[in-house]
């Protein structure tokens, strides 16, 4: 949600600093994400003035240039200018040397320069040149009682704003919008600054009267449930038009695009007062009648994007006698919305039910400005003001006289509730007394009603508009709120127990190996556990049954909870690559989630799995790019050299890890590494679909490690020093001609399992295919670690060591001394 600081000013008296005031916004809990200053005019038209033209004559060497010269305020510049209508006398805005304008988003600087041969020092501009118009016949001729050397900013009155997007959390459907934005701050102002000068100015509504009775249209609400409240009133004899500049302001200030009058009216209504409302072409409600029901199951219906949309039995519609005119509380329809032929309105301001919004947002995909709130709950009781506040504007902007009186349904009405609330709780929850007097000025700065006080503490009646204050501790959150989480003291004195911790220590592991990991240059990333149900889809890798699925989604690219963390881990890499920074090196643990197939009848429920991994990703470059830096890249032996590194540091037993190609499809090759039959990890390179399906550009390597299974074999002691043996180590070398299917871990397991007590290690220093190795073979030169920790070994031990462990080879590799 965004606000505006010079909007705020219309119902506060402001005379805070604005970037003061965004601290004070996040001190009451609104808050700031973003702070940004904005101009009416993009650049604010800095080094743009008001000029006279002295002289103008054509360019010589162009028959549709002119040279002039321009006086700016005691200077004068010569501009060779383009434009036909450019004459002596007239009184131009010109942009100097240094001026940046804007041509969209993209900047262009004027200069000094030479056009034809004559020098220019600047430009007269078009109105389309300076953004204050889309014309461009021209040089904007201005009055000629402008005085040259007025900035252009101070003659268009150009208007700088401050900008706050403010993080709202779900529960505060009462601060989405100005005015209730307005009345925290009053509270959190007063508070902050320890006064009582501060107040809310809401608008005045009273000059509100009914001029005539011509345009009577009768509402009609089926269902008093999902609307429990239902008003309109019709304007009529109106222009359609575009907007008064400050209206066209005030909503471009907020990132709302200026439509037309009646329009910007209902959308400047619904964030001023946080209440929305919907405009309808009164010529378009067949039967001159409102009708608020539900539709048959499936009945189409074409919404505002032109998009044909069926409708659930459950959806709430606004209807005339014969069809659907709008998806309740959510989206207008394409047949009903005001235009430019229209002459007069239906002007709907209503509350509906929030589940009701909530499932009919979420069943159609559809987030709007009035979902966001309905959502969250409105308040039932300010349908009345912010109807007549639109009436009145589109009256006072528009035109026409207001043509009925307010057709109001409101059968059950929703009144005030009250909140009985202790002192000792208060004190008890923040943490410190606070003083009472304080107490008081806050409830009444938030509009809280006391209706009754004691020694002990206070009655109130909580208005409508604040849905989520229902219970004694709502209202200790709400002073607590206002009061500043930073002013409650702290204790000199600091609590502690002493407790056991596990081991291992698994938040401490992590810990350990996430540094291990950026001491290896890795970076972080967090990802959300919600993802998208097309990557299971698209993949074919996983079973979509196992999906668990969310009821409610946000969007459909966040409906599923994942099954893996490689698909946000590629979606962080093609963030990055899209931006330049090809040469990445990322790791993330995360949970996954499965949904079992059988059923536990007992407690109605599915079976759900969740388990903890590691995932590695790396692609690029190794080095940040330098001249003395080598240009190695990233690939399968580096990642697999990490995976092995990290097991070898968690003390997993690499003698007990098999290892084999992977069966998983969506790496295009690599190795699953399997402890006692349980998958602990795979490493390979990402399959080249997969990078597609989530735009990356450049080859990924990746390692998934199975982290719950990994902490299961972490040795629970702790780890002893070893010294070193007296006795020296041994190294012999074999060559051997095997088949090209036989890996190198298949001789290192099979060294292993022939010789347990000598073997210190195994590793390989050449692989060679060529002329002289023999079709469908390949040549390893494997060398072997011998050592006895008690004697020192003979010749005739190592020797008849080393021809049990060729022997091995021959009889179960079929391998050949090279």
């Amino acid at each position: 949600m965004k606000l505006s600081y010079n909007w705020l000013k219309e119902y506060i008296d402001l005379d805070v600093d604005p970037q003061e005031l965004s601290a004070i916004l996040t001190d009451i809990g609104l808050e700031v994400e973003g702070f940004e200053e904005v101009q009416s005019v993009k650049g604010g038209l800095q080094g743009v003035v008001i000029g006279e033209v002295l002289t103008c004559e054509k360019h010589p060497n162009a028959d549709k240039l002119s040279i002039t010269t321009v006086d700016v305020g005691g200077k004068i510049l010569p501009i060779v200018c383009g434009a036909p209508n450019v004459a002596k006398g007239q009184k131009v805005p010109v942009a100097t040397v240094g001026t940046v304008l804007y041509d969209g988003d993209k900047p262009v600087q004027i200069k000094k320069s030479k056009i034809r041969g004559e020098v220019s020092e600047g430009m007269i501009c078009a109105e389309d040149e300076l953004g204050l118009g889309s014309s461009h016949e021209g040089i904007m001729v201005l009055d000629p009682e402008a005085r040259p050397g007025t900035p252009a900013a101070d003659y268009f009155d150009i208007q700088t704003d401050y900008v706050y997007e403010i993080g709202l959390t779900p529960n505060r459907g009462d601060a989405a919008s100005h005015i209730g934005s307005a009345r925290d701050l009053v509270a959190g102002l007063n508070r902050y600054f320890n006064t009582r000068k501060y107040h809310l100015n809401l608008p005045d509504v009273s000059g509100f009267k009914v001029d005539n009775h011509d345009l009577d249209i009768e509402v009609e609400v089926k269902d008093t449930d999902a609307c429990p409240r239902y008003s309109g009133i019709t304007v009529k004899d109106i222009t359609v038009k575009e907007s008064p500049e400050w209206l066209k302001q005030r909503l471009e200030s907020i990132g709302v695009r200026p439509i037309n009058n009646v329009v910007d009216i209902t959308n400047f209504v619904l964030h001023e007062t946080g209440h929305p409302l919907h405009a309808f072409d009164a010529a378009k409600i067949k039967g001159n009648k409102v009708v608020v029901q539900k539709m048959p199951d499936q009945t189409p219906f074409v919404t505002l994007d032109e998009v044909e949309r069926k409708l659930h039995v459950e959806d709430l519609m606004i209807c005339n006698e014969e069809e659907g005119m709008c998806i309740a509380g959510v989206f207008g329809g394409a047949e009903s919305g005001v235009t430019e032929k229209t002459t007069a309105v239906f002007l709907e301001s209503a509350y509906f039910d929030p589940k009701h919004i909530r499932k009919t947002s979420k069943r159609h995909i559809l987030q709007t400005d009035a979902s966001f709130r309905f959502e969250r709950g409105a308040d039932p009781n300010i349908t009345l003001f912010a109807l007549k506040r639109a009436a009145l504007l589109v009256k006072a902007l528009a035109g026409g006289t207001i043509s009925s009186e307010i057709k109001d349904v409101y059968p059950h009405p929703v009144e005030k509730w009250t909140i009985d609330i202790s002192y000792a709780h208060v004190d008890r929850l923040i943490g410190n007394p606070i003083d009472r007097d304080i107490i008081k000025e806050i409830v009444q700065d938030l509009e809280m009603e006391i209706i009754e006080e004691t020694n002990e503490g206070l009655k109130l009646r909580i208005p409508t508009f604040k849905v989520d204050v229902l219970r004694e501790v709502d209202v200790i959150e709400e002073i607590l709120r206002i009061y500043g989480y930073n002013n409650v003291k702290f204790e000199d004195k600091i609590h502690s127990s002493v407790s056991l911790r596990p081991k291992p220590d698994l938040e401490k592991l992590q810990n350990e190996i996430s540094d291990y990991l950026v001491g290896q240059g890795f970076h972080e990333m967090m990802n959300n556990s919600l993802t998208r149900s097309d990557y299971i889809t698209q993949s074919g890798t996983f079973n979509e049954k196992n999906n668990v699925t969310l009821l409610n989604p946000l969007s459909k690219e966040l409906d599923i909870l994942r099954q893996t963390l490689l698909f946000g881990g590629l979606e962080v890499t093609a963030y990055n690559q899209n931006r330049k920074k090809n040469d990445l090196k990322l790791f993330e643990f995360g949970k996954i989630y499965l949904k079992k197939d059988n059923y536990d009848k007992k407690r109605g429920v599915k079976n759900y799995y969740e388990e903890k991994h590691l995932i590695l990703l790396a692609t690029g470059r190794l080095q940040e790019e330098n001249w003395n830096a080598g240009h190695e890249k990233a690939d399968f032996f580096y990642v697999k050299g990490i995976a092995d590194s990290l097991l070898k540091k968690l003390g997993i037993d690499e003698k007990k890890t098999e290892i084999n190609d992977t069966t998983n499809s969506n790496f295009q090759y690599g190795l699953d590494f399997t402890y006692g039959g349980k998958l602990l990890a795979t490493v390979g390179a990402v399959h080249p679909k997969i990078l597609r399906m989530t735009g990356v550009k450049n080859e990924v390597f990746a390692a998934d490690l199975n982290w719950d299974l990994i902490t299961q074999l972490v040795p629970r002691e702790d780890i002893q020093y070893v010294p070193v043996p007296k006795f020296p180590a041994v190294r012999r070398d074999l060559a051997l001609v095997i088949d090209k299917n036989i890996r190198f871990a298949e001789m290192k397991k099979l060294a292993f399992r022939t010789e347990r007590k000598l073997l210190k290690s195994v590793g390989i220093f050449d692989i060679y295919e060529g002329d002289k190795i023999p079709e469908g073979k390949k040549s390893y030169a494997l060398s072997f670690i011998l050592q006895d920790e008690n004697k020192t070994l003979t010749d005739k031990v190592i020797d008849k060591t080393m021809r049990r462990i060729q022997q091995a080879f021959e009889r179960e590799l079929h391998a050949t001394l090279r």
